[in-house]
């Protein structure tokens, strides 16, 4: 009786306790059901229990035995296998989903999370306190904003070069709309983007970026031009608007979203063996579904903002062409990109002299000129020296890498040559 009265717990202390008063008639069984939260009935069975074995009788007798939940030990054993080998490094949600995906074998997060404590392979982050932002509630309408960003990182684990992710994400809805990898973060990147939400969605209201150079110019000093960058002429012209976010907490949706990826889709594309740029382009669309099926959450106004692109590809891509105007000499040429061109005309040409010709230059490279709305057929006759283009912050990676592979290439031709 002492062995069970210790084995006790405070709650079976407690409902002992009361047996005993309802025993003694100190307590009706209707009142001390009440106070233990259970109903007569069951109550009744307590005083059963108690009067047949006292208050060891009371006790679960599940304790000290072995759950019948628990997981068989083989089933453990394989589980840790694939959590050592083929799931390193995925976080606990990540990786129950694709065990019940991929090995068929489902469990709850949390016990993989114990499993990965247990085994050394995961450790809880110490949380610090962090500067509190006043949430922005979202915007009601699929299409009203769209936060775009770019994200430098390893992608492939060293399988391949380092490069950027464009992400385009919906405030709405935290749907992705358009994921494009790039070499590096550049506006031909953005607008290669821009082009397959546009061809998906149609056109948004507004995006929301950073304070970039791809985005607005911020030489304070600039002197001459409209005061737009290539991307900015290029939304404008198609209608969108363009915000610039004044902190990376205000696109906190973005910002988010690229930590997400950075994890998931690492890991699904490592799985998936995917090593390269055009590897990993291919793999994306089915990435998106699968994540907007998983994280995206319903508009409050169903109503749709995109408006619809009803022209068709080619005029979408001369609409995403960057442009600049070049003035015709008496003679009928212009220069542009270190090349000297003369334009073809019908006739002596003399009312174009001194006109504006508008050069387009596509994404793919191809040139397309233009007076008053009219194609031009020019020939290049001649070159000149032109400086070599800045580059910006973003391509300090792919610098660096480069500076680092022409070393290891000249380490490997001089032991070559001292062998």
């Amino acid at each position: 009786m002492v062995c069970g009265v210790l084995a006790m717990s405070g709650v079976e202390r407690d409902r002992a306790f009361l047996v005993r008063q309802a025993t003694e008639g100190r307590l009706s069984q209707r009142e001390a059901s009440e106070r233990v939260g259970l109903s007569v009935r069951q109550f009744k069975r307590l005083v059963r229990a108690w009067r047949a074995g006292g208050d060891a009788g009371l006790v679960s007798r599940q304790r000290g035995r072995a759950s019948h939940r628990r997981m068989a030990d083989d089933l453990r054993e394989r589980i840790c296998a694939l959590l050592k080998e083929k799931y390193a490094g995925f976080g606990a949600t990540l990786a129950a989903e694709k065990l019940d995906e991929l090995d068929r074998i489902k469990v709850a997060a949390e016990t993989v999370r114990r499993i990965q404590i247990d085994l050394g392979l995961w450790r809880p982050k110490k949380r610090r306190a962090k500067r509190v932002f006043q949430l922005r509630e979202r915007r009601p309408r699929f299409g009203e904003l769209i936060q775009i960003d770019g994200s430098p990182h390893d992608w492939f684990e060293g399988r391949g070069p380092r490069c950027t992710l464009i992400v385009f994400i919906d405030d709405a809805t935290s749907r992705l709309t358009a994921l494009h990898f790039a070499p590096v973060e550049s506006g031909k990147a953005y607008l290669a983007a821009l082009r397959d939400h546009v061809l998906a969605h149609g056109r948004p209201l507004t995006f929301y970026s950073d304070r970039h150079g791809i985005f607005r110019v911020n030489a304070k000093d600039a002197q001459s031009g409209d005061g737009k960058t290539d991307f900015g002429r290029i939304v404008e012209g198609l209608e969108i608007g363009l915000i610039n976010a004044l902190t990376p907490q205000a696109k906190g949706r973005v910002e988010r979203a690229n930590q997400t990826l950075q994890d998931r889709l690492v890991k699904e594309m490592r799985l998936s063996n995917i090593n390269s740029i055009e590897q990993a382009r291919t793999f994306l669309p089915g990435f998106m579904t699968r994540y907007n099926e998983k994280f995206s959450v319903p508009p409050r106004d169903k109503a749709p903002a995109h408006r619809p692109w009803t022209k068709t590809e080619d005029d979408l891509d001369l609409a995403l062409a960057s442009w600049e105007e070049r003035l015709l000499t008496k003679s009928l040429t212009f220069s542009y990109g270190g090349m000297k061109y003369c334009v073809k005309a019908n006739g002596p040409g003399t009312s174009m002299r001194g006109g504006k010709v508008v050069v387009h230059r596509f994404a793919d490279g191809r040139l397309r000129f233009s007076y008053k709305d009219r194609a031009l057929t020019c020939t290049a006759y001649g070159t000149y020296a032109v400086p070599d283009p800045a580059e910006d912050e973003k391509t300090l990676d792919v610098r660096v890498d480069a500076v680092i592979a022409a070393q290891r290439t000249s380490q490997g031709a001089a032991a070559l040559a001292g062998g």
